[in-house]
């Protein structure tokens, strides 16, 4: 197996795991207190945090031998997060007000929620019937298009960057190959 392939099977692989235990945290968390204003601190806590997560994945990227499989892997986790963050706080606006949505959420239904508002798909099984929780599902998109238009953008451009830096040194001044160079 070539270096190229077997690096894309462990940056696979991480996000795989990675997402997994995401997912199995999201599981495992105690959700049965009530949506308060400090689970809006929270939610604006931990988009913050993701913020912040992307600006330093995006500075990796820049340094990777291999910024694509980095960008994937950064996206991958960085969605997850974002689509279970928001699962959360259904369920918690659901535990506080029953009749925020169409149904009751279980932990499924509110990552099926949230990820049927982070794709845009809407089915229209399970919908926001509060104004609360119409306000929530707002602020979800909103931040799932800065996510997709803005930090796949940046994404984007920092694997350009790393390919451009790695071009330019794996060449010497005279335009020949530089022993060593990938």
């Amino acid at each position: 197996m070539g270096s190229g392939r077997r690096h894309a099977l462990v940056a696979s692989a991480r996000a795989l795991v990675s997402a997994t235990a995401l997912v199995a945290g999201y599981f495992l968390l105690p959700l049965d207190s009530a949506f308060t204003a400090t689970t809006v601190l929270g939610l604006v806590g931990g988009i913050a945090v993701v913020a912040l997560f992307l600006a330093w994945q995006i500075h990796q990227i820049t340094r990777s031998p291999f910024p694509g499989l980095r960008a994937i892997e950064s996206l991958a986790v960085t969605v997850s997060i974002v689509v279970l963050m928001f699962a959360i706080a259904y369920c918690l606006m659901d535990h506080s007000a029953p009749d925020s949505f169409s149904e009751g959420l279980s932990r499924t239904d509110g990552m099926y929620f949230s990820m049927t508002v982070f794709t845009t798909v809407g089915f229209g099984d399970i919908t926001a019937r509060s104004q609360p929780a119409r306000l929530l599902a707002t602020v979800q998109m909103t931040v799932n298009l800065l996510l997709i238009g803005v930090a796949a953008r940046l994404m984007v451009h920092a694997v350009q960057e790393a390919r451009r830096k790695r071009g330019r040194m794996a060449t010497d001044g005279d335009g020949g190959a530089t022993p060593g160079a990938p």
